[in-house]
């Protein structure tokens, strides 16, 4: 097998609205801005906003993931719109198995875009990268049952519920949550 630091596929990528990419240094700055406006709608769900003090913190967690996109160990992409060049938001491919191999899509969304369709147009471009560039045998997405939003999402792309975690994470607020794992196997996903 391929060491996953010499497979090569492309930075980036483009659905008819926004161009998806890697990190890059100097996202730091519109990222923090994103992260900023939208704390209060991610906090709930997703613990690693309280990491985005500050710009160079937002900065800093660009070029590691740059680092890791590169190492193939975690493939965190940036999503633009194409027209004015504005972040929407991140997602990526994340917990990756080589092996296999198998990929999980976490994704949010800037406060300001929400409810335009964005999200569902990433996950639909990411899904289709992932089974045509990288091999992917699995796509999962992972996330708390409570999040409504998220599985809006999820079952407008097509991917279908495996089951329920009960008390499998520690949420940011301490508490113990449950986790739905949906997944999506190559020739699953929808054409539209």
């Amino acid at each position: 097998m391929l060491p996953p630091i010499l497979r090569d596929f492309p930075d980036s990528f483009e659905t008819a609205r926004l161009l998806i990419r890697s990190p890059m240094p100097g996202d730091g700055a519109e990222l923090h801005a994103a992260v900023r406006e939208s704390y209060r709608e991610l906090e709930p769900w997703m613990p690693w906003v309280r990491e985005h003090e500050t710009v160079e913190d937002s900065e800093e967690s660009v070029r590691r993931a740059r680092v890791r996109f590169l190492e193939r160990s975690d493939l965190r992409l940036h999503l633009f719109m194409k027209d004015t060049g504005t972040l929407v938001g991140s997602s990526g491919l994340h917990r990756i198995d080589w092996s296999v191999p198998r990929f999980e899509i976490g994704y949010w969304c800037r406060s300001s875009f929400t409810g335009q369709g964005y999200v569902t147009e990433a996950v639909r471009g990411i899904t289709a990268f992932a089974f045509e560039y990288l091999g992917a045998r699995r796509v999962e997405v992972r996330c708390d049952p409570r999040n409504e939003r998220s599985h809006r999402v999820i079952r407008r792309c097509g991917f279908r519920l495996e089951g329920e975690l009960r008390n499998a994470q520690v949420a940011p607020d301490g508490s113990l949550r449950d986790t739905l794992i949906f997944s999506l196997l190559p020739g699953e996903q929808e054409t539209s």
